[in-house]
């Protein structure tokens, strides 16, 4: 029974490893993919994006009407002269605009969207004097994607579409998120998932959107025989249907009445057609999801351009990296070679045990998002020599109080560790992190598995 006892848990610890540095692949698609989460590693590892965005000197042609209204459809020279309209030209930033305050605030709707767009341990700099702001953080499969988004001017407005007066704005957005279901319309079993951006407004802009929705609704026709439309020039009632225009960043979304009234405070943009190819799904995923991020953050009052786009690589070669990890792992055969020689049998159970431990140690480092630095690397290897000297202590004295004692000489350790995780530096933090999880999983997987494989060798486990 004993044995029994010992080889399942043996077993249990080869697959924890077997996961722990091979994977665990199922098939998506056409290909196999890896489904354990990828270590985050900072930009000293990995190599960093630099991006510098520069506080926009253009202008913008619009052209107006006799009135002064903007005139959005797109017409030739002939066109604007023919009807009487004129051409101007409008700066991006007004000079009012140009300033301390203004460049602070774009910086903290860029912070903002970084952090909804998952970019990692970025850092991010402002230049007070001309408003540029620099932008560093870790390349990944999304850089491409979070960059496109962060200079986006995020300016939201439901407008007249006849007269262009602002009816609703950004003040009036609580949050953004995606949602999508089945499109039931057509009737068929496979119809489809069609994609929403789902607008929720605050207590002001719910107000507002009943009150619009009220006012702008879709117009009735009434039956009449075309006796009375000739005879009756009184039932010739102007119906025109009053419409709003919804726009983000000036680019029309689409202009709709509605057909009641909203009391919910939300509103429903559709993305895209109802699809059922997963490829293009995803793709109005991610647009709805950038829409959703942009308008979430707010409306940025500077317009800014891209200017500088750099990718750095990292000191850090890939052969530096496969040189230190065999030097880790013939540093670990080696420490494990020597328990088997000082403690034979017993010794076998302490090697289990760690390797359990590591493998264990090292998924626990990839699901609470650590964000891996040189630093953190070297706090790994901290806790595998922890690890191993209770281990040690364990199989020497072989009594329980061996953690007691283990642990109160590591309270300095832990309280530096916990001190290191709030500290706004990667390096530090990444440290701090690594240490943090490493002594709570030594506390907690030594007292069960390294005690309890030490209980079945003595006879002791009930």
């Amino acid at each position: 029974m004993k044995k029994i006892k010992i080889l399942t848990i043996t077993l249990v610890i080869i697959a924890i490893t077997m996961i722990a540095f091979f994977g665990v692949y199922t098939q998506v698609q056409n290909r196999m993919e890896n489904q354990i989460k990828n270590y985050t590693d900072a930009m000293d590892l990995k190599g960093s994006r630099n991006v510098r965005l520069t506080v926009s000197t253009g202008n913008t042609t619009v052209v107006k009407d006799a009135e002064g209204k903007v005139v959005e459809e797109e017409l030739t020279d002939e066109q604007i002269a023919e009807k009487g309209y004129t051409k101007e030209e409008v700066p991006d930033n007004k000079e009012e605009i140009k300033n301390v305050e203004s460049y602070k605030d774009s910086k903290k709707v860029i912070e903002k969207r970084l952090k909804k767009l998952g970019a990692d341990n970025y850092r991010i700099k402002l230049d007070e004097q001309t408003g540029d702001i620099v932008i560093e953080f870790t390349e990944n499969d999304q850089t491409d994607s979070i960059i496109s988004n962060i200079n986006t001017a995020g300016k939201f407005e439901i407008v007249d579409s006849q007269t262009n007066e602002v009816l609703m704005n950004n003040s009036d957005i609580k949050k953004a998120k995606v949602m999508y279901g089945s499109d039931n319309s057509t009737g068929t079993a496979n119809s489809g998932t069609s994609v929403y951006l789902d607008i929720e407004f605050n207590k002001e802009g719910k107000k507002k959107l009943e009150e619009i929705s009220n006012q702008y609704v879709k117009v009735e026709e009434e039956n009449t025989t075309e006796e009375e439309n000739a005879n009756t020039e009184e039932n010739a009632i102007d119906k025109e249907e009053k419409t709003v225009t919804m726009k983000i960043d000036d680019e029309t979304i689409m202009s709709t009445s509605f057909e009641e009234p909203i009391k919910i405070g939300k509103l429903q943009l559709s993305v895209g057609s109802s699809s059922t190819d997963a490829d293009t799904l995803q793709g109005y995923i991610e647009q709805a999801s950038n829409m959703a991020t942009v308008l979430d953050t707010g409306n940025m009052p500077v317009k800014y351009e891209l200017g500088e786009n750099q990718y750095v690589l990292s000191d850090i070669t890939k052969n530096d990296i496969e040189i230190a990890v065999y030097v880790v792992l013939g540093i670990i055969v080696l420490g494990i070679i020597l328990l088997f020689i000082r403690y034979k049998i017993v010794g076998t159970l302490g090697i289990i045990s760690y390797i359990g431990f590591i493998s264990l140690f090292m998924l626990l480092v990839r699901y609470t998002n650590v964000v891996l630095s040189v630093e953190g690397i070297l706090g790994i290897l901290m806790v595998f020599v922890l690890d191993y000297m209770l281990i040690n202590k364990l199989l020497k004295d072989n009594k329980i109080e061996s953690y007691q004692e283990f642990f109160t000489k590591i309270i300095p350790i832990m309280i530096l560790a916990i001190t290191f995780c709030f500290i706004g530096w990667v390096p530090i933090s990444s440290f701090g992190m690594v240490m943090f999880w490493g002594i709570v999983l030594i506390a907690i997987y030594n007292s069960i598995v390294t005690n309890y494989l030490l209980k079945i060798n003595a006879g002791k486990e009930k």
